[in-house]
């Protein structure tokens, strides 16, 4: 995966194991064990929030009480707070590199909202 050798050399980036696996287990009926872990991981420690892109997750999450967002939020966010210029060449490159599925509707809502694209 594309970044992942470079994010493990962040300092401020920890990794931890979820204690509980009985919940893993259990959120692993409905999602995938990655975000089944993040969740659990979330509630074990209280988290602000999590992050995740699928709806099913979010639903999830949501019955936690979880605060979430997804990758697109966090570049919304990034771009807000000065660390991008740009949101598009991300978006493309999460797309056309990472494979990663984004509905042409909410591609073009996240670059109206951050000022890359004219409203309709």
């Amino acid at each position: 995966m594309s970044g992942a050798t470079e994010v493990q050399t962040f300092d401020w980036l920890q990794t931890r194991p979820v204690s509980d696996r009985t919940l893993v287990e259990v959120l692993s009926n409905e999602l995938d064990v990655g975000e089944a872990e993040a969740i659990a991981l979330a509630v074990e420690v209280q988290a602000e929030q999590v992050l995740i892109n699928e709806r099913r997750g979010r639903l999830v999450a949501s019955r936690f009480n979880l605060r979430y967002t997804g990758i697109l939020g966090v570049l919304v966010e990034a771009k807000s707070q000065g660390l991008i210029t740009e949101v598009k060449p991300l978006l493309k490159a999460l797309i056309n590199e990472a494979g990663f599925w984004v509905g042409e509707p909410l591609c073009k809502s996240v670059l109206q909202l951050v000022g890359e694209i004219d409203t309709p």
